[in-house]
């Protein structure tokens, strides 16, 4: 008892001055960005009773006195946009906050589409990320967590970070080109709240309240306000998966064989032909292994400097002449390995890849077309298509999926929005929807619900809302059939009808086999001219073509349409289906006619109905003359 009564005196003794200190949110620090022409809350903490003045450069902008439990808060009247400014807190200690610009801060939100950074599109786009020196673009990184009990008033952890090649790889691609377009026009700083989450369905953003409107998912969120289960859950899949992943590697025969199967000592002589890119035909859950020897002349070995292998379904480890280079635990990043310098001889160099297979029911295992396969450098590169020897390893049951909690309703609300409120922003920008899609029907409804819940809670009642429609993805289908990604994108055009919101139009920017797709410069560029119209009131043109009329004339449709700049452009594809009063959909003939479309088809004499885009993977074949495409649609003549 003594020891333990002394070691709490010693802890009081060491942290009360530190108690006494000015602190400040983590997102009050240098390189910040607050929003021009508002008025701006600031705060922070001290001993009870502590003085606290605030200054802006060598202006005394306020003296405030803390509360009972040390929080302080006073406000800034509406700055004007530019910077650098210094802000000081003076109590009993100096706190001093550097490198201040008023500017615009937008908040860039939803899932992995948000999420992705910079970093993985290094490939597509090295020179944005080598010349990214734009000091009046800073992001703040929230961390990504999640609470269940209540809103969060701080954050943990974060700072902001300026947009340079040393940082840039940190930056929301999405948000990044965004800005990088809306700064040159504006001149304006601009600050961005990164707060997305890759998997995260559209009611883990909603707040408690708001989610009582959606009981199943109201319910949902009240099963985890329990830590114990939480806690129970977590310890359940960390025991299942190190269960699952510890038998396979004990029982794989690749990696305990006298000769392992990644040892250039090894002969696959005997192992069956496999075609990379390439699935295996069945469906097979555990370990199976490929190889392949290449042969270099000593310039290819000295040079070669990055093995790329595509993606890979679902997870393998990569071996290069017997050494383990690199590994990906699941299906979706790029893989791009950089080889040790060395590693790679004149004449063969064996290429060993184990794969690990979660559930072969679900995905077939392979190496996914249309993806890079080489060996070497971006502008020297050594093809790595063709035939490879495959053998199976260990067979395995199908892994279970982890529950992931914090995908769950409520959880990332409380957590990572909740704590931006405190300070006005100029817009919010979001990519979400991909984790919604098999429940489609709901979104339009939870989407709305969001926009209003985040109006109401940040007291901006006409706060703008720039949302990214989903992009085409998987493979093109030869006919006309029912679509859940159309469904989603048809529920996301619906909300436009909440005022003071725009939609960016994705499906000419996707790629059939990846559901990240690199193309984020495109969208950044479509949303910050939608910015432009709909934040800053500019006349511009931000929409393709939007469907203004529909009329039989003889046995065609024809259509006329909305925002079409100086006219219509119509491209080459499949995209126009329509059908009679029997509802089956053909593709049509379509012709572009005096500024309108016409749709036909011989086996229809009387079409009613048009849906246009209504696919997983739609072609993209109607824009205007500012090279905006038109957002999909469906629509049927008046009865």
């Amino acid at each position: 008892m003594p020891k333990l009564f002394l070691s709490a005196l010693l802890t009081l003794f060491i942290t009360a001055p530190l108690q006494a200190d000015i602190r400040l949110p983590k997102l009050i620090s240098d390189h910040l960005v607050l929003q021009s022409g508002q008025p701006l809350p600031l705060w922070g903490y001290a001993a009870p009773g502590e003085q606290v003045t605030v200054r802006l450069n060598d202006s005394a902008a306020g003296t405030v006195t803390t509360d009972a439990n040390g929080r302080w808060q006073l406000t800034l009247p509406p700055q004007v946009a530019g910077g650098p400014h210094l802000l000081e807190f003076q109590g009993q200690n100096l706190f001093k906050v550097q490198d201040v610009y008023f500017g615009d801060v937008f908040v860039a939100s939803g899932q992995s589409n948000m999420e992705l950074t910079m970093a993985r599109l290094e490939e597509a786009y090295p020179a944005d990320l080598a010349s990214a020196n734009y000091p009046l673009i800073r992001q703040f990184n929230v961390p990504q967590r999640y609470n269940f009990k209540a809103s969060q008033q701080e954050l943990p952890e974060g700072q902001w970070l300026v947009a340079s090649p040393k940082t840039i790889q940190h930056f929301s691609a999405l948000a990044f080109y965004f800005a990088r377009d809306l700064q040159a026009h504006s001149k304006t700083a601009i600050g961005i709240y990164n707060a997305a989450l890759g998997g995260s369905p559209v009611e883990s953003w909603l707040d408690e309240t708001t989610l009582k409107q959606f009981p199943d998912a109201y319910q949902l969120a009240q099963i985890y306000k329990s830590d114990a289960l939480i806690h129970d859950i977590e310890a359940a899949d960390q025991a299942k998966n190190a269960r699952w992943y510890g038998d396979l590697h004990k029982n794989d025969t690749g990696l305990h064989a006298k000769t392992p199967w990644y040892s250039p000592a090894l002969d696959d002589s005997k192992w069956a032909d496999f075609t990379v890119p390439g699935f295996r035909q069945d469906a097979f859950t555990g370990v199976w292994w490929l190889r392949k020897t290449v042969r270099l002349t000593a310039e290819q070995a000295a040079q070669a400097r990055i093995l790329r292998l595509g993606s890979i379904v679902d997870a393998e480890e990569v071996y290069v002449n017997g050494s383990q280079i690199g590994n990906t635990t699941y299906m979706y990043p790029p893989r791009r390995y950089p080889l040790p310098q060395g590693l790679l001889q004149a004449g063969d160099n064996l290429i060993a890849v184990r794969v690990t297979v979660t559930n072969g029911a679900q995905n077939r295992s392979g190496f996914i077309p249309d993806k890079p396969y080489w060996l070497g450098t971006d502008s020297n590169k050594f093809d790595l298509t063709g035939q490879w020897k495959m053998q199976t390893s260990t067979p395995a049951k199908a892994l279970p999926m982890d529950a992931f909690i914090r995908w769950k309703p409520l959880g990332l609300y409380n957590a990572m929005i909740a704590p931006l409120q405190k300070l006005p922003v100029k817009a919010v920008l979001w990519y979400q929807g991909e984790s919604n899609v098999g429940a489609y029907p709901h979104y339009e409804q939870r989407f709305r619900a969001m926009i209003r819940q985040w109006r109401l809670q940040w007291q901006q009642p006409e706060l703008p809302v720039l949302y990214v429609q989903l992009a085409n993805y998987l493979p093109k289908q030869p006919n006309p059939q029912q679509s859940s990604w159309a469904g989603l994108r048809e529920a996301q055009a619906a909300v436009l009808t909440e005022p003071k919101t725009a939609m960016v139009v994705a499906i000419d920017t996707g790629e059939w086999n990846d559901i990240h797709p690199v193309d984020k410069r495109t969208l950044g560029s479509r949303m910050a001219l939608a910015a432009r119209a709909v934040v800053y009131g500019e006349k511009v043109e931000y929409r393709g073509p939007v469907l203004h009329g529909l009329q039989a004339q003889g046995t065609s449709l024809l259509l006329s349409f909305h925002h079409t700049e100086h006219g219509l452009v119509l491209k080459p594809g499949k995209a126009f289906a329509i059908a009679g009063a029997d509802g089956q959909f053909v593709w049509a003939d379509v012709s572009l006619e005096d500024g309108q479309i016409r749709l036909s088809h011989p086996q229809i004499p009387a079409p009613t109905q048009v849906r246009y885009g209504h696919a997983d993977n739609p072609d993209a074949v109607l824009y205007n003359s500012a090279g905006l495409p038109a957002s999909p649609f469906s629509a049927r003549l008046a009865e």
